[in-house]
C-alpha cells in the first residue's frame, strides 16, 4: 500500500497536518497562516502607493439632471434670498451638465463652457450656494483660496494644486474629477495691483490670474496628487480640465465705486438725471457689468472665462431674521439639536433672536456675524447645561444681552 505524501508549506516549512488548511500549486504548496499574512503584507503595501480608480461614489446621471426650477428650490431650503443669484447659477448649472451629455448629431454645434463669478459682500452664501449645488448633483466638490496661490517658481501654492484637491476629494477617479465644482474663493484677492508697470512682478496678483486662464478654458494638466512641491519624483496624473465647473466668488469690497464712478460719467441732460435718481444707492453691486471686474483688475482675459456675472445683494434685516430659523441647517435648528442630544429640550424667546439679529445689522457682520453673536450667546450654557439636572432651558433677551455684554467682542460694545 502506497504512503500518502505530505505536502508541506513553502514558507513556513509546515506540514499539512499541523496546519488547518493547505493550498497546493504546480510546484509548491502554502499554508492559511502564511497565505493571511502574505494578504496582509499586499494589502498594506498597496495602501501605501497611489490609490487606483474604482468605483466612484460619485453617480451624476446626465440623463437625469434637476432642472433650473428644482434646483432652485432646492437651494431656497438652503440659503435665504438671493433669487437673481440662484437663477442664474441653477440656468449654468443645468447647461453645463446638459453639455456633458450632448450627443453629436453631426451639425457642428459645440456648446461651451459657461463658468460663474459671484459677487457680493463677505456672509452673503456665495460658498453656501456653491456647496449646496454639488450635494445636489452628487459631484466631486471643492472650495480653494485664491490667496494662497502665486505665480510659478514662487513661494506659495501653485493653480494647478485646486486640480490636487479636486482628485483627492473624488477618490483619485480622474473621470469623475473631469466632471466636478470647484469654487474659488476670495477672487478678488487676485487683481491686478496696479495699471502702472512695475519693475517688481505681480506675483500673486496678475501672475495668478494668468495661470488660471489654461484651468478655466479647459485643457490637459499634468496634476500633482500629493502636491507638485513637496513630492517632486511623484507621477502626474492628467486630467482634462474642459467639463470641469468653476464658480468663482469674491466681496470685491470698493467696487461699488467704480459702479457708482461709471453710472455717473453717462448722466448727461435731464432724462438722464431722472434715471439717475431711480438707481438704488444702497446697492450699487445690482448694477455691476463687466467691465466693472476689469476696472477693478481682473484681467480681460479672465473676465472673458468667466461669463456668468451675478452678485449678491446684502442681506437684510428680513433676511438675517430667516437664516436664523427657516433654513434646514438653520442656527436656532443646529442649538437645538446640540442641547437636543445631551437630553435638553431648547427654545428661544422672539425677542431674544430680534436683539441678535439688531447686533448683526448694526455690525453688518451678514450671516457669519450672526453665527459669531449666537456662539457668543450659547458659550456659557454649553460649557454648564451637560452636567445640568433641568431638562429644560429658554433663551431670553435678558440672557442674550448679558451674554453679550461679558464676552469680550467688540460686537458686544
Amino acid at each position: 500500500m502506497a504512503k500518502k505524501i505530505k505536502n508541506t508549506c513553502s514558507f513556513c516549512g509546515r506540514s499539512d497536518g499541523e496546519v488547518s488548511l493547505m493550498i497546493t500549486g504546480l510546484n509548491a504548496c502554502i499554508c492559511d497562516s502564511c497565505a493571511r499574512q502574505a494578504y496582509e503584507i499586499a494589502s498594506t503595501t498597496l495602501d501605501d502607493e497611489e490609490p487606483k480608480s474604482g468605483k466612484s461614489k460619485f453617480n451624476l446621471n446626465l440623463n437625469k439632471i434637476p432642472k433650473p426650477k428644482e434646483i432652485k428650490e432646492y437651494l431656497d431650503q438652503y440659503v435665504i434670498g438671493q433669487d437673481d443669484a440662484k437663477r442664474y447659477l441653477a440656468v449654468s448649472v443645468y447647461n453645463h451638465y446638459k453639455r456633458l451629455g450632448q450627443q453629436d448629431d453631426g451639425s457642428g454645434v459645440e456648446i461651451e463652457k459657461s463658468n460663474v463669478i459671484m459677487v457680493g459682500p463677505t456672509g452673503t452664501g456665495k460658498t453656501l450656494l456653491a456647496r449646496s449645488i454639488a450635494k445636489l448633483l452628487n459631484v466631486p466638490f471643492t472650495i480653494v483660496d485664491a490667496t494662497v496661490f502665486t505665480e510659478a517658481g514662487y513661494v506659495g501654492e501653485d493653480v494647478e494644486s485646486i486640480l490636487s484637491r479636486l482628485l483627492q476629494v473624488a477618490d483619485f477617479d480622474v473621470e469623475a474629477t473631469e466632471r466636478g465644482i470647484v469654487f474659488i474663493d476670495e477672487i478678488d484677492k487676485i487683481a491686478r495691483k496696479s495699471d502702472n508697470p512695475s519693475i517688481t512682478r505681480d506675483v500673486s496678483g496678475e501672475g495668478v490670474q494668468q495661470g488660471l486662464l489654461k484651468l478655466l478654458e479647459g485643457s490637459m494638466v499634468n496634476v500633482p496628487p500629493k502636491g507638485g512641491r513637496k513630492h517632486p519624483d511623484q507621477d502626474y496624473v492628467h486630467v482634462n480640465t474642459r467639463n470641469i465647473l468653476f464658480i468663482c466668488g469674491g466681496a470685491f469690497d470698493g467696487i461699488e465705486r467704480k459702479i457708482a464712478q461709471r453710472l455717473n460719467t453717462h448722466v448727461v441732460g435731464y432724462d438722464n438725471v431722472q434715471a439717475n435718481a431711480k438707481l438704488d444707492r444702497e446697492n450699487f453691486m445690482k448694477y455691476i457689468l463687466p467691465q466693472d471686474l476689469k476696472s477693478f483688475g481682473l484681467i480681460p482675459e479672465i473676465i472673458g472665462r468667466l461669463p456668468v456675472l451675478t452678485y449678491l445683494n446684502p442681506l437684510d434685516r428680513t433676511a438675517l431674521r430667516n437664516i436664523l430659523t427657516e433654513p434646514k441647517n438653520s442656527l436656532v435648528k443646529q442649538q437645538i439639536k446640540l442641547f437636543e442630544m445631551d437630553g435638553i429640550e431648547l427654545s428661544f424667546e422672539p425677542e431674544a433672536l430680534e436683539y441678535m439679529v439688531d447686533k448683526a445689522v448694526e455690525y453688518k457682520l451678514g450671516a457669519r456675524g450672526l453665527r459669531s453673536i449666537m456662539e457668543a450667546v450659547m458659550v456659557e450654557a454649553q460649557y454648564e447645561s451637560p452636567s445640568w439636572k433641568e431638562k429644560k432651558f429658554v433663551v431670553t433677551k435678558d440672557y442674550a444681552q448679558e451674554r453679550l455684554e461679558k464676552a469680550n467682542l467688540p460686537l458686544s460694545k
